[in-house]
């Protein structure tokens, strides 16, 4: 079963009057407002961090400190109809964490805040301490659940919507959008041109560098929050990194709050603003692309291979000297141009607020491909390329991407230590050969089962 919460929120607080205030458009009656910021850091030593799945990637210290963002917006003549939006800087969202949270708000606002109007999100970022997800896989690759780290996560979560409920006022949100570029690079471009002509045609780049910035301003015009979307993997920092932090992504936001929180210290001051993700499935901020780490050859191959040493030596780097500076320099990238576009934003949103959120079991669905043709989901089931990992992020026993075939080794560790794959799934997910059956897992079941018991 998969989760699809589909909520339309946003917002924010109060600061600094700014020339920068667009005017308001007449008859707009806005919004109430709220935003908040809490430090959700997890334990920052010995615990695994989650993203690579690397077994040797313990936390051993700390670059910068992690922080939840919220933005709650409301109708001003019906404040009961409002939504909640989370950002949190964190490898992804759990449904244990939602829950959790959920839990704590009902016992605190009652109904107002609900699974219906709340969603929660995850920045991506790969440093952050793992162990509050309950699925298998990530507990495997997190070393079980670590309380500390849900705990931290969950209190980070309802303390910045506390912040944000408490300080609400009434306001204005305006839109607007513009391309960042040198920031990012599609993983995987030779997969890419295997999309139709007419679809490729559609597109300017293989990656989507359209960023869309929402600005809120009190009635008053002061400044009170930024919420930004943009397509770019926090991945700058890789896989031998150890120190827990934010990425890029967290890296643009400190600027930008530090800008507008001038005199105040880091993860404080009444201006908050966040980044998230859009559609960055395949997209790396490694902008230098693959090499093999022991020869400098390039390596962007169907199954970014190197010759010498295999898949597990292709890794994609850049665009600074080393990790710590290419976060720098992608944060900072992705920074100007939302204060670009946040400077220069003048729609203003207006009309009702409301909010969806549906169940959808994505294992059994039926899709229209064209007027003669159907497809249907399956149970989902991780392939051998899963394995090989990424540019950003190379997988063990190298494994490589593009794969089709499986291997009577690993097919025969698979169905004699975890599950076989059914037929219907193997069927289903031809021509990908099926290495983890995750979706035909009793484990994976009875822990979701367990949650939502």
């Amino acid at each position: 079963m998969v989760v699809l919460a589909v909520v339309i929120s946003l917002l924010v607080l109060y600061v600094q009057p700014s020339d920068a205030v667009p005017e308001f458009s007449k008859g707009s009656e806005g919004y109430l407002i709220g935003v908040g910021r809490a430090d959700c850091t997890g334990p920052i030593a010995e615990v695994p961090l989650l993203g690579y799945a690397n077994p040797d990637q313990k936390g051993g210290g700390i670059l910068s400190r992690q922080y939840c963002r919220t933005f709650i917006l409301a109708e001003r003549q019906n404040p009961t109809k409002r939504v909640v939006h989370i950002v949190a800087e964190i490898g992804m969202m759990s449904e244990r964490v939602r829950l959790e949270v959920l839990k704590q708000l009902k016992y605190k606002y009652g109904d107002l805040y609900n699974q219906n109007n709340v969603i929660m999100t995850g920045t991506h970022t790969h440093s952050g301490p793992g162990g509050f997800a309950q699925y298998t896989l990530l507990m495997i690759s997190s070393g079980g659940l670590i309380r500390p780290t849900l705990n931290a996560i969950v209190n980070g979560i309802v303390n910045s919507i506390d912040m944000a409920h408490q300080n609400m006022v009434q306001g204005h949100i305006f839109i607007g959008t513009g391309l960042v570029e040198n920031s990012q690079i599609n993983r995987s471009p030779l997969s890419y041109l295997q999309n139709p002509v007419s679809e490729r045609r559609r597109y300017s780049s293989n990656v989507d560098k359209e960023m869309t910035v929402l600005k809120m301003v009190a009635d008053n015009g002061q400044e009170i929050g930024m919420f930004s979307w943009f397509a770019v993997h926090p991945v700058s920092m890789n896989n031998t990194n150890v120190l827990v932090n934010s990425d890029n992504i967290g890296y643009a936001a400190y600027l930008f709050e530090q800008e507008k929180n001038k005199g105040y210290l880091p993860g404080k001051g009444p201006f908050v603003a966040a980044f998230t993700s859009s559609n960055l499935g395949d997209v790396s901020p490694n902008t230098k692309g693959p090499h093999c780490i022991n020869t400098g050859e390039p390596c962007e191959n169907m199954g970014n291979y190197c010759l010498i040493g295999g898949a597990k030596f292709c890794i994609a780097t850049g665009p600074g000297k080393d990790m710590f500076q290419s976060t720098q320099i992608i944060g900072t990238h992705v920074y100007s141009k939302a204060k670009e576009i946040y400077m220069k934003a003048s729609k203003e949103l207006d009309g009702p607020i409301s909010s969806v959120h549906q169940w959808v079991d994505m294992s059994n669905i039926t899709v229209q491909l064209n007027s003669t043709h159907t497809g249907k989901t399956c149970k989902p089931a991780l392939g051998y390329s899963f394995a090989a990992g990424t540019i950003d992020g190379p997988g063990m026993f190298n494994f490589t991407q593009g794969t089709t075939e499986g291997h009577p080794f690993w097919d025969f560790i698979r169905d004699a230590f975890l599950v076989q794959p059914s037929n219907e799934s193997i069927e289903c997910h031809k021509p990908k050969p099926i290495l983890l059956p995750v979706g035909e897992s009793p484990h994976e079941n009875q822990l979701y089962g367990a949650e939502h018991g």
